[in-house]
């Protein structure tokens, strides 16, 4: 009997250690919401008429849209994408990996799947990275100018509630 009640203990505190153990709930982008993000970019860069690949990431660098304006260039395609994991990645703007460069510390470019060029922003939710936006085609300011389009996008979304 005294090991039926030691085994029903155990048991007990098990489930109750089991129970307080819960998954986190977080935020994450959605086909809907990358889709609104990328269709504001896309707009900033057409009233500039500017020919541009934007890219969105979810929180696991995975590609989940892609737009590519009317003559960009091929190239584009991968550094759009590029900004977008290299933002995702370290959590900050591409631009603070140029401008460190630009002041002088090279080893910086030696950092594996960075793309040092601005045009890349983490998108929050809840002061959580849970995606990126790249983009490329124009000069690194018309990039961002583009990117933050899409990132405006987002927090207007988030304030909305919806």
């Amino acid at each position: 009997m005294k090991k039926l009640n030691l085994l029903v203990s155990s048991l007990l505190i098990a489930a109750t250690t089991i129970g307080a153990q819960q998954l986190s709930s977080k935020k994450s982008l959605n086909l809907a919401v990358a889709k609104v993000i990328v269709a504001a970019a896309e707009k900033e860069a057409m009233k500039n008429n500017w020919n541009m690949f934007i890219a969105v990431v979810d929180d696991g660098g995975t590609l989940m849209a892609l737009e590519r304006l009317d003559e960009a260039q091929a190239g584009s395609l991968d550094v759009s994408i590029g900004k977008a994991q290299t933002s995702l990645k370290f959590k900050r703007p591409t631009k603070a990996f140029e401008d460190v460069i630009a002041g002088g510390r090279n080893a910086m470019l030696g950092l594996p799947g960075v793309t040092p060029i601005e045009g890349g922003f983490p998108l929050m939710a809840d002061g959580k990275v849970i995606g990126a936006i790249g983009v490329s085609g124009g000069s690194s300011q018309q990039d961002a100018q583009v990117a933050q389009a899409g990132v405006a996008a987002l927090e207007a979304l988030l304030k909305s509630g919806k």
